[in-house]
């Protein structure tokens, strides 16, 4: 394995910066999304780091939406057929941005370590980090890929075990506390959050300059929050991706953490699956 410099998940602008002018660099993929934002490829077409290839959210890093929720986990046969078209090697480190959340490129990240991808980093802050030259139009691939997936380098959470670990461990709600509480709900049917998880917003996880906290930070925002030793940690969101950047930011943190990824708008399309409102855990 090509390794970068430098130990945990993420990767500085400039520490990539270095990676891309070495002899053999690793593999770039741009993944910028927002939910209901504009398209991620026109975007990347009209300027991307060098070399990197265009993964799209929707259709590469998630299933059509159905009963496991609005981006389910896409199956992996087809999620590496997505990851060799990008050229992902084996035996090659890979870096992932989006345009700064941090949502998309946790869900590649993760996809890629889960699917058993020992070398996965995340570009901290995005692609506003990146202050190098810029490349236009499409990239192909340096090289051929080869990654064959392997599930299950990352735990996964399915509804059942999410409910019983909201009760016997730590469960997290990453989406925005309003969300949580059941005030409002722009895009599932039913507002509110699983019982017995503890709202935990994203946003809380970086800084002001869309980097994420440092590692004593985030550990310290965890343990106020009941990630103590003897917790068993899980994560959701609205449909498992911004849920990964909260698994990420626990990495960071030195947390172990497992994802539901079919998350809230799997939770809440069964009517007869509790439902929560308001501050209080339980």
């Amino acid at each position: 394995m090509n390794a970068i410099t430098g130990t945990g998940p993420l990767i500085s602008a400039q520490e990539l910066a270095r990676a891309v002018a070495g002899a053999r660099p690793p593999v770039l993929l741009d993944v910028r999304y927002r939910l209901g934002g504009p398209p991620g490829r026109p975007l990347y077409e009209a300027g991307h780091v060098p070399g990197a290839v265009f993964v799209d959210l929707d259709a590469e890093l998630a299933a059509p939406p159905g009963a496991g929720g609005r981006h389910p986990l896409p199956e992996a046969g087809a999620f590496g057929a997505a990851m060799r078209r990008a050229g992902v090697r084996a035996d090659r480190p890979v870096v992932v941005y989006d345009d700064g959340q941090g949502w998309a490129a946790a869900r590649a990240w993760w996809l890629l370590r889960w699917a058993g991808h020992p070398d996965v980093r995340v570009l901290d802050g995005g692609f506003p980090a990146w202050d190098g030259p810029l490349e236009e139009g499409a990239t192909d691939p340096a090289e051929a890929g080869d990654f064959v997936p392997q599930p299950g380098g990352l735990p996964l959470l399915d509804v059942d075990a999410a409910a019983a670990l909201a009760r016997t461990g730590l469960l997290l709600d990453a989406r925005a506390g309003e969300r949580y509480r059941g005030e409002t709900e722009p895009i599932d049917p039913v507002a509110g959050h699983i019982p017995g998880a503890v709202s935990a917003p994203t946003t809380e996880n970086l800084g002001p300059d869309g980097r994420f906290l440092p590692p004593e930070a985030l550990a310290d925002r965890f343990k106020r929050l009941g990630a103590t030793d003897a917790a068993e940690v899980g994560v959701y969101c609205g449909s498992g991706v911004s849920a990964a950047q909260q698994v990420l930011a626990l990495e960071v943190a030195g947390i172990p953490s497992a994802l539901y990824a079919g998350s809230w708008s799997e939770w809440c399309a069964n009517p007869a699956r509790p439902v929560a409102t308001g501050a209080d855990r339980g």
